[in-house]
């Protein structure tokens, strides 16, 4: 498994583990980073998994929004967990980050609803990545 898609999971995880307890994802994110230092079975967190966790904390608010904007039938408080927090982490990739090519981030997050989630998730997350690919331009300009 390649050192960025190893970076991404565990950056999901940690959202996702955030989300569950209803604590803010750098307080999740710290314990990780002492639990690693801590514990010689626990990997690092490495540069890019710190990256993408304190760039999404960063924009979280707008991040929700679009995803509750442009997500047809599935409020975000309605979404499964798993399928929320894969779709927060890539948005704030696909979004904020022009070193990952689009469809990398898309692909990456699919792989991740194929691993994580329902057999439905997929095509949901594609389908609503694939839309804010789209819109990308728009919405750069707009958190400008």
């Amino acid at each position: 498994m390649a050192a960025r898609n190893k970076a991404r999971k565990r950056a999901f995880q940690i959202l996702f583990e955030a989300d569950q307890r209803g604590a803010d994802v750098q307080s999740v994110l710290a314990d990780w980073m002492r639990h690693a230092r801590t514990d010689p079975r626990q990997p690092p967190v490495n540069e890019f998994t710190l990256e993408l966790v304190e760039g999404y904390a960063e924009h979280i608010s707008r991040i929700d929004e679009l995803l509750d904007t442009y997500s047809v039938d599935w409020p975000l408080d309605r979404m499964p967990v798993v399928d929320r927090n894969i779709l927060r982490l890539a948005s704030y990739e696909l979004i904020w980050v022009d070193a990952t090519p689009d469809a990398v981030v898309i692909d990456e997050a699919v792989q991740l609803a194929k691993e994580f989630s329902t057999d439905d998730s997929p095509a949901f997350v594609n389908g609503l990545l694939g839309r804010l690919k789209d819109l990308k331009p728009s919405l750069r300009r707009e958190t400008r």
